[in-house]
């Protein structure tokens, strides 16, 4: 299976935002992908307003997501920002969706662990998610994992335990000394204790392109990468935009789960 990660930069624009994602959608297609992921935050970039511009599943942004993925025949992973229960009765918090749609594919997953750390307080405006989502495509299972939930190991045994054998990251990444090692470090780690690809995208650094930080808003270090379930980085960007591609043989992962069986020997305490 051929897997496309978009790693681009976000701004404030919704409509600048989904022109982004058709743009880089529609190279993920040409270039044979059956899947695309995108960042966290592809509607709107941290450090803006969220609650403003908040909408539901059947709002046009993602309805907008969903007619470019089934015009591509293309599977769209994207994050996205949905009213939270407290916003539907006038409170002050959203939820950080990712919204996962295609062919044969409806469904979406709200951040469960919230970036309370490094000065940032992600709680303050979004409310958390409950439950582990995964989906198929062509009979091959993905779990779903926002940012944040890449430090939480379990969460990726859950999906596995569902059957995923793609976990997917799409993150924001906060940037600071030693950030992006322990970016990259932990989508390798993912990969190796739950024996699955880990397809880890994030955000561009706006540094790269001359964009001055404010605040403690995550903002994305780039980085994304390709993991097989050995922990080896089969591909990568480096800070700036890209479009990476990468072919998935899921063979790898029966081979990696009859030498490493660490889903079989876990131990639940």
């Amino acid at each position: 299976m051929r897997v496309a990660l978009a790693q681009v930069i976000t701004g404030r624009d919704l409509a600048d935002n989904l022109r982004l994602l058709e743009e880089y959608a529609r190279r993920a297609k040409e270039g044979g992908a059956e899947l695309v992921v995108f960042p966290e935050a592809m509607m709107r970039a941290f450090g803006n307003s969220l609650l403003d511009i908040a909408e539901p599943l059947d709002g046009p942004w993602a309805g907008r997501v969903r007619e470019l993925a089934e015009e591509l025949q293309l599977v769209i992973v994207a994050g996205m920002f949905t009213p939270g229960a407290a916003s539907d009765s006038g409170g002050g918090r959203v939820r950080n969706t990712l919204l996962a749609t295609g062919p044969g594919v409806e469904t979406s997953y709200d951040k469960i662990h919230l970036f309370d750390a490094f000065g940032f307080a992600e709680s303050d405006t979004v409310e958390a998610g409950t439950d582990p989502v995964t989906f198929d495509v062509g009979g091959v299972t993905f779990g779903l994992a926002t940012c944040y939930d890449i430090r939480f190991p379990a969460l990726f045994t859950a999906n596995a335990l569902r059957g995923a054998v793609v976990n997917i990251v799409a993150a924001s990444w906060g940037a600071g000394p030693g950030k992006a090692d322990q970016w990259q470090l932990l989508s390798r780690a993912r990969a190796v204790d739950t024996t699955t690809f880990v397809l880890a995208c994030g955000q561009g650094d706006p540094a790269t392109q001359g964009i001055e930080a404010k605040g403690t808003a995550p903002t994305g270090v780039g980085y994304s990468a390709v993991v097989s379930p050995f922990g080896q980085v089969l591909e990568a960007l480096d800070g700036e935009p890209g479009l990476l591609f990468a072919d998935l043989d899921l063979a790898v992962v029966e081979e990696a789960r009859q030498k490493l069986p660490v889903l079989a020997n876990r131990r639940d305490f």
